[in-house]
């Protein structure tokens, strides 16, 4: 009996001995360094058997990767947590808003010390610090706008990505050993933790909601009419107002405003094309660093809370939702808000006028926290399609386009190559018309408004090409990255700008000759000229577009140029 409660009375000082974080250790307007946040961590995997560090390949920093594993029953291998959900929590992937790298450490300790109830149904990883090379380049300046902490990270990586652009492109080691992590683990719940830019409003959590649209109709309708009212119930009964990020630029938010679009060059955006519920809370700028720290604590605890009671149905419903992108159906590609369709929400703001400004004299844009509202505002949530494509069963990738089929390995998206040369009917796209940026966006000349026309053809195929099918998890990252109209497509992102030069071209003087016996032989390819100059006066007053019009009708005319390389077979 005696020892009972020896034991009891050593276990509780045990608990009592509270492992302070660099955050705790400071007056609430610090965030850890990463020699801090590494010393932290290795610590708590070293005195907790719940808790595990793992390295999960290298970032542009020269540093690794590190991920930390909550698991209550120990069992950290994700493939034998079959019966569990998977949450992820990625930190730091912009540095400069380092409330979840300290709020996850805090949680984490929780966890480990028994501070919190622990949930038995979840694996729960946190990615310690996403942008490492961002973490160490340590300032005050960076984020102008921002309150505290006193110092913090730098937006760009190593390489200056903005890496929260860099899901597809994959440009970086990060985004590399990021995608290999999350096929790895195929988390059912994603949490990419920020801290907002913007308008000034009383709320200090916002979030983004992946689009229902994106989601698709099964996990899109879960998470926006029941999982997300539910947590935001929840949170509010912790005293936390939680309210849609504010997508206000140049305006202020009591005129309405829209869902943020999350493309798939986004973290969740990218998530989604896989069926992962992803959220990004978006902890308003201004309020105080303590204060943004304990909302992304709560609202961690949150996701986790409702996870952990529907477990079930969240990976029901995942696994479900790849039933809606078969062959044959449409799929969207483009889209756009209604704005004839809103949603009424309850906004908490302040009073915005225009004030003369001490520099310039000028109007300028003025928030009065003296005159806090609440009132009702429009919230457009509902987008529209603008673009689609009948999903094929197959796509055809050339052995040559390795970079491409690098992308789609580390996808874990599945192929199999020809056993031999095979001629197949396929449907080609070619590049008809696309606009490129003038300025440079994170190392690329994006395109976009891109236009393809297509035709159907025998085309010849080589021993060791790839036939990827659509039937498989991975289809809406197919169909977001291969067909060339996509936002966030290959082709946009300049996978194949190759194709966009002519490699062979002919002397005037010498094809002359040779377009005159064209003509000649062809009376519908003459007349076709003819009405051509009917249509384009320009061309009527000019030899050489005649004569180059001549030669892009004729079989010396390259057929590669501007020819999509990756084939569809319907």
């Amino acid at each position: 009996m005696k020892f009972s409660f020896l034991l009891s009375l050593i276990c509780t000082w045990c608990v009592a001995q509270k492992q302070l974080t660099p955050y705790e250790q400071g007056n609430g307007n610090q965030t850890t360094t990463y020699e801090e946040l590494r010393s932290f961590y290795k610590d708590l995997d070293e005195n907790h058997s719940t808790i595990l560090l793992k390295e999960y390949g290298p970032t542009d920093s020269g540093y690794p990767l590190e991920v930390i594993f909550f698991s209550k029953d120990r069992n950290f291998n994700p493939l034998k947590s079959e019966k569990k959900a998977i949450l992820l929590v990625n930190n730091g992937i912009h540095p400069g808003e380092p409330d979840g790298i300290d709020a996850s450490m805090l949680l984490l300790r929780d966890l480990a010390e028994g501070r919190v109830e622990a949930p038995k149904n979840i694996l729960l990883a946190f990615v310690a610090s996403y942008n490492i090379g961002g973490m160490l380049n340590r300032g005050s300046y960076s984020r102008a706008n921002q309150n505290g902490p006193q110092e913090y990270g730098f937006r760009g990586n190593s390489r200056n990505f903005d890496l929260n652009r860099d899901f597809i492109k994959a440009d970086s080691k990060n985004a590399q050993s990021f995608q290999e992590l999350y096929h790895t683990l195929s988390p059912d719940v994603f949490i990419d933790n920020h801290v907002s830019n913007g308008a000034d409003y009383q709320y200090t959590l916002t979030y983004i909601a992946t689009n229902r649209e994106r989601l698709g109709t099964l996990l899109g309708a879960y998470y926006h009419d029941q999982m997300n009212p539910e947590i935001s119930n929840n949170l509010r009964a912790k005293g936390i107002d939680p309210i849609p990020y504010v997508n206000v630029w140049n305006g202020t938010p009591e005129k309405g405003y829209d869902q943020f679009m999350d493309t798939p060059r986004y973290a969740t955006g990218y998530t989604s094309l896989f069926n992962t519920i992803g959220t990004v809370p978006e902890t308003h700028m201004l309020k105080p660093y303590s204060d943004r720290v304990k909302v992304t604590y709560e609202n961690m605890r949150s996701y986790i809370d409702f996870t952990e009671k529907n477990f079930k149905s969240i990976k029901e419903k995942r696994a479900q939702n790849t039933n809606q992108y078969k062959a044959g159906l449409p799929y969207t590609l483009g889209w756009e808000i209604d704005h004839s369709s809103s949603d009424e929400i309850e906004f908490k703001g302040y009073e915005a006028s225009q004030i003369k400004s001490e520099v310039s004299g000028l109007p300028r844009l003025f928030y009065d926290r003296t005159k806090p509202f609440t009132k009702k505002i429009k919230f457009y949530t509902k987008y529209r399609s603008t673009q689609e494509i009948k999903i094929p069963r197959y796509y055809v990738v050339p052995q040559a386009q390795w970079q491409v089929l690098q992308h789609l390995e580390r996808n874990q998206i599945e192929m199999t190559r020809l056993e031999k040369d095979s001629t197949l009917v396929v449907e080609l796209y070619s590049i008809v018309d696309y606009q490129t940026s003038k300025a440079p966006y994170e190392g690329h000349y994006n395109h976009y408004n891109t236009q393809v026309k297509s035709q159907t053809k025998q085309l010849r195929f080589s021993k060791g090409d790839y036939l990827v099918p659509t039937n498989q998890s991975g289809v809406k990252y197919l169909l977001e990255t291969l067909e060339p109209q996509a936002v966030d497509s290959f082709f946009n992102w300049n996978f194949f700008d190759a194709i966009l030069m002519q490699k062979e071209h002919f002397s005037p003087y010498v094809f002359e000759d040779t377009a005159a016996k064209l003509l000649n032989a062809d009376p519908a390819l003459k007349a076709a000229l003819d009405l051509e100059k009917e249509i384009n006066p320009e061309m009527k007053k000019s030899g050489a577009l005649q004569l180059n019009w001549v030669y892009e009708q004729s079989p010396y005319f390259e057929s590669a140029y501007k020819r999509y390389p990756i084939a569809r077979v319907l």
